[in-house]
């Protein structure tokens, strides 16, 4: 194998580095921080960070739930997730997931459980800001139902309905949000196209029966509601060159958020007889991520049965580099 065409195709997408600035503007930064529930951007799939999050338009595995549901039905045997991700200041989320076809051969059904823990936090106040000697957490939940279905031999359709909790010391809130997912295959070098719009719902806000009241403002029992972070995408992603066992990916995705701006999302997978994977991806406009992501994935064996370890680095300006760890496991079956 010749390295030339890897190394060459990494260093045009780090280019972009020093050209984004110029040739894409910046529409809707002006929305930046107005939704709720920010923890959902995050993402949990170590497979997709490592690229910066150019995945909605890949190849399905044990992750789909968390990237884009209507990759499940490339799943055709039960497939498990679970992954971490270290955010930085001492903040981790996980996400577990599981994906189950079903016998038409056509369908899948699956579940995503997504939760952040603070750990403990000192409270404060405007007229205690040393402390008021209690401690109090931050916890957030999402757990999604997932249904994936081929409606023909290129397209197919996904959605995912979650559960959202919030809470923050005594406040809290319940909401719900939906996933719906678009996915079309064509037969040339693994060419697809896909369409996402990720949680999608209505406003919410925290609630609690003695909010603390603040310095020259009346007392109230709910705080102001905001939106959900309601993204919509739209990704490419094809395979343009596969020789004895060595393939590389490319995917493109532009994200349009309700809550900032306009950014895109350039990815690479190299992968080595489905054995080794290394990926790097870059975002263009998005603030305090102006480095490339990076990350590697290895397929090892319990028994029959196919286990996927993968790790990603994403650098950041503000809270260093960002880690994911994971594990999908892939149950074979002889029957399909």
């Amino acid at each position: 194998m010749k390295a030339t065409p890897l190394f060459a195709l990494m260093g045009c997408l780090t280019m972009g580095l020093s050209v984004r600035a110029q040739l894409l503007p910046v529409y809707g930064g002006e929305r930046a921080g107005q939704s709720a529930l920010s923890f959902l951007k995050n993402d949990l799939n170590p497979r997709s960070l490592a690229m910066s999050g150019a995945s909605m338009a890949g190849s399905g595995d044990a992750y789909a739930w968390l990237t884009n549901p209507a990759l499940a039905t490339q799943c055709t045997t039960q497939n498990w997730s679970l992954s971490h991700a270290f955010l930085g200041g001492g903040v981790d989320q996980s996400a577990f997931t599981g994906i189950f076809p079903l016998s038409d051969r056509v369908s899948s059904l699956g579940f995503a459980l997504n939760t952040l823990q603070s750990g403990a936090i000192e409270e404060r106040t405007e007229f205690q800001p040393e402390g008021t000697g209690r401690t109090v957490y931050a916890s957030y939940v999402a757990a999604g139902v997932g249904y994936a279905r081929k409606l023909s031999a290129q397209f197919s359709i996904g959605v995912q309905v979650k559960y959202l909790y919030e809470g923050l010391a005594d406040y809290h809130n319940h909401t719900a949000a939906a996933d719906l997912g678009f996915l079309y295959q064509t037969d040339y070098k693994d060419l697809q196209f896909a369409v996402l719009v990720s949680h999608f719902g209505g406003s919410s806000s925290l609630s609690g029966t003695d909010l603390v009241s603040v310095f020259n403002r009346t007392p109230q029992d709910q705080l102001d509601a905001n939106p959900l972070p309601t993204t919509f995408s739209l990704g490419v992603s094809a395979l343009p060159w596969k020789i004895q066992g060595h393939s590389l990916r490319t995917s493109v995705q532009l994200n349009h958020p309700n809550d900032n701006a306009e950014n895109y999302r350039l990815g690479l997978e190299y992968d080595y007889k489905n054995l080794l994977a290394v990926r790097s991806g870059i975002r263009l406009n998005v603030s305090g991520m102006p480095y490339p992501s990076f990350g590697a994935g290895l397929r090892s064996r319990i028994g029959g049965h196919s286990l996927f370890i993968d790790y990603a680095a994403n650098p950041t300006d503000l809270l260093g580099f960002q880690h994911a760890l994971g594990l999908r496991f892939t149950l074979m079956s002889t029957d399909r």
